[in-house]
């Protein structure tokens, strides 16, 4: 590997979610061989990312001119929540409940700034299993770095679920009033 190259090579992690925004951010394929230019790193080492990143749900399709990702259709919101660790389960199956997906949740840390981890949870099925990750030894959701305050990013079909979404968490007491 060129010193070029070995200067702007990203760990596994990194590499993953830089190519996971580089496809979201495209507007059609985007191939191996830029991934890897942007990476730093071979092609090969790009094709095993996007097995990884498929590996973990993430929806990657590959073209003949390179990898997509679907396009989603419905309204991106984002809502600002407060709850204990004991409530999370019942956050998400609201939002589940009501027809939205949980895109992500991301949290302001005062030293690393925001943090978002992808979610993607559609369903009371991905809701349990995301609820029984958290549950394993040294797994713990991102808002216990902020006393239990987060934004949710939601794909909603129309503005009547978000609408569904925000009075339901609201009258659950778990949504920030602005």
């Amino acid at each position: 590997m060129s010193d070029h190259l070995r200067e702007r090579a990203m760990d596994g992690p990194a590499r993953r979610a830089a190519i996971l925004a580089l496809l979201e951010g495209a507007d059609g394929p985007v191939s191996a061989s830029a991934l890897a230019r942007h990476c730093g790193v071979s092609r090969q080492i790009v094709v095993g990312d996007i097995a990884l990143l498929r590996a973990g749900g993430v929806p990657v399709t590959a073209t003949p001119r390179g990898y997509v990702l679907p396009r989603a259709e419905g309204l991106l919101r984002t809502l600002a929540c407060r709850h204990s660790a004991e409530d999370l389960e019942r956050e998400l199956d609201i939002m589940v409940d009501n027809g939205c997906t949980v895109v992500d949740v991301s949290v302001e840390h005062p030293i690393y700034g925001q943090l978002t981890g992808q979610l993607h949870l559609s369903s009371r099925y991905d809701v349990g299993e995301f609820v029984r990750r958290v549950g394993e030894p040294g797994a713990q959701p991102l808002s216990l770095l902020t006393g239990g305050v987060h934004l949710h990013t939601l794909r909603c079909p129309d503005e009547a679920a978000f609408q569904r979404v925000r009075d339901a968490l609201a009258r659950a007491g778990l949504l920030v009033e602005e």
